[in-house]
């Protein structure tokens, strides 16, 4: 049997809480999209570290969302940014195969591209997973 990536089940939790909480307003990628006007979100950098305790098979995750909006709107990146982190923080997500134990934002930053101008803004959230039995 295989076993479901904890990290996977997260990010689908994850989508699924922002496409029903934002009425498919917010657009979450993997990679920047082709041709698609910001505003819009990307998974960026994540870690996940075993994180086991007595005998339940645990994941500490470490993620960030990072939204981009158009040059010269760092506000646009700001607003969807607080939509989402009022979104997730806390929240008691639906995971395959894995139960969420933590959800917590940890940090929102913003800055502006000086080469392009664009705005992004980047939650870092913490979470731990545990595995169904």
């Amino acid at each position: 049997m295989t076993r479901s990536s904890p990290l996977l089940a997260l990010r689908a939790g994850l989508l699924a809480r922002l496409a029903a909480l934002m009425g498919g307003r917010l657009r979450l990628y993997d990679e920047p999209p082709r041709g698609a006007a910001p505003v819009y979100a990307l998974f960026g950098p994540s870690e996940t570290r075993d994180d086991s305790v007595d005998g339940a098979r645990r994941h500490r995750h470490a993620f960030a969302l990072i939204v981009l909006a158009k040059p010269g709107s760092v506000r646009s990146a700001l607003e969807v940014a607080e939509l989402i982190a009022a979104s997730l923080d806390e929240a008691d997500l639906s995971l395959s195969g894995h139960a969420l134990v933590l959800l917590r934002l940890r940090g929102l930053a913003s800055l502006r591209d000086e080469r392009t101008g664009e705005a992004r803004a980047t939650l870092s959230f913490e979470a731990v997973t545990e595995s169904a039995a």
